[in-house]
């Protein structure tokens, strides 16, 4: 198969799984429980009666036939107009791009990878060749350790250490109260400040998720440096940075392009705990205000998003195989 055939069969496969995930997700939500009990929570009152329940449905949409619905959905899925908000009766596009909370979101996850992503592979490929050494354990024992603590633990270990003990940073938001009340400075300052306010929670990220791509960067690499090639290159006396970077990450880096691409694929996912410890008002903190609050149609587009992101970088990385290992068959 040509590399033409296999992207056009992989795209019909991308497809198919992008319709199983929109009939999935509208499937959860019909059957999850509490939608009764959110809907008249619109209005904030003590007491419904079916009446008022039945005026709440019909605004959302709630009141008709399941077929009629689920056609309404899938329109909606597909054209990302996810409805409106129980909680507020907004657009929830607009909420998403309001208040800066998808740019904060990739923000702070787009830092986070990037800075995990070089970290974890570099000492992954040094360790690798260092396997065995005080270097190679006392990296993997680091790795293993943050890999494993949780990451509301290091965030409120950090706000304690370094904004309530030192003073150096901020304990949470993303920019001070005071700006919005007076306004905003120049931008340089803005960069600054922003930078400071954003220091805790990728820090929090990046040592949580370093530690993977190190320990599978070190597995990946300690396999392909016993193959023949890497000792015939050592015996023509290429450098030993050739040796690990060119050739053999290059051959070992196929399961790290996955994890990456994974990665990057969660991005507009949130990443709910840490928000919500630093009060950073991005796409994370968003939706577990959502769950809290029984906000299906906040709920319902944000695991849309997250699964159409996921789809979408593994589409990329199967593109990304064939330009790093040639030996790769489209079959």
């Amino acid at each position: 198969m040509t590399l033409r055939g296999y992207i056009a069969r992989r795209i019909i496969f991308t497809i198919v799984l992008v319709l199983f995930v929109i009939v999935l997700n509208w499937l959860i939500f019909e059957v999850m429980p509490g939608e009764q009990g959110a809907l008249l929570a619109v209005q904030g009152q003590a007491k419904h009666t079916s009446a008022q329940y039945d005026f709440y449905a019909a605004q959302f949409g709630k009141n008709k036939p399941p077929l009629d619905r689920f056609v309404e959905y899938f329109t909606s899925m597909l054209t990302f107009n996810f409805g409106k908000s129980f909680q507020n009766q907004q657009p929830v596009v607009a909420q998403m791009i309001s208040g800066g909370k998808l740019v904060n979101t990739l923000v702070l996850l787009g830092s986070s990878a990037v800075l995990s992503i070089v970290i974890g592979i570099f000492l992954g490929v040094v360790v690798s060749y260092k396997r065995k050494s005080t270097l190679d354990n006392f990296w993997v024992t680091t790795a293993l350790t943050t890999f494993s603590l949780p990451t509301f633990w290091m965030g409120l270990s950090f706000i304690f250490i370094f904004s309530l003990s030192l003073g150096w940073f901020p304990p949470g938001g993303v920019v001070p109260s005071v700006w919005y009340e007076n306004g905003f400075p120049n931008i340089f300052q803005q960069i600054i400040t922003r930078a400071q306010y954003l220091f805790l929670p990728v820090l929090t990220l990046t040592l949580f998720q370093y530690g993977g791509y190190l320990l599978l960067t070190r597995a990946t690499m300690i396999e392909t440096l016993g193959e023949d090639y890497i000792v015939t290159a050592r015996a023509k006396g290429l450098k030993t940075r050739t040796i690990l970077f060119h050739h053999a990450f290059k051959n070992a880096s196929l399961p790290i392009v996955t994890a990456s691409a994974l990665a990057f694929g969660a991005l507009l996912g949130g990443a709910i705990i840490t928000e919500t410890v630093f009060n950073y008002p991005g796409l994370g903190r968003w939706l577990f205000d959502s769950i809290g609050y029984r906000d299906f149609p906040v709920m319902q587009a944000m695991f849309y998003i997250l699964a159409l992101g996921t789809i979408i970088a593994n589409f990329a990385a199967d593109l990304v195989y064939g330009v790093i290992d040639p030996r790769i068959k489209y079959q």
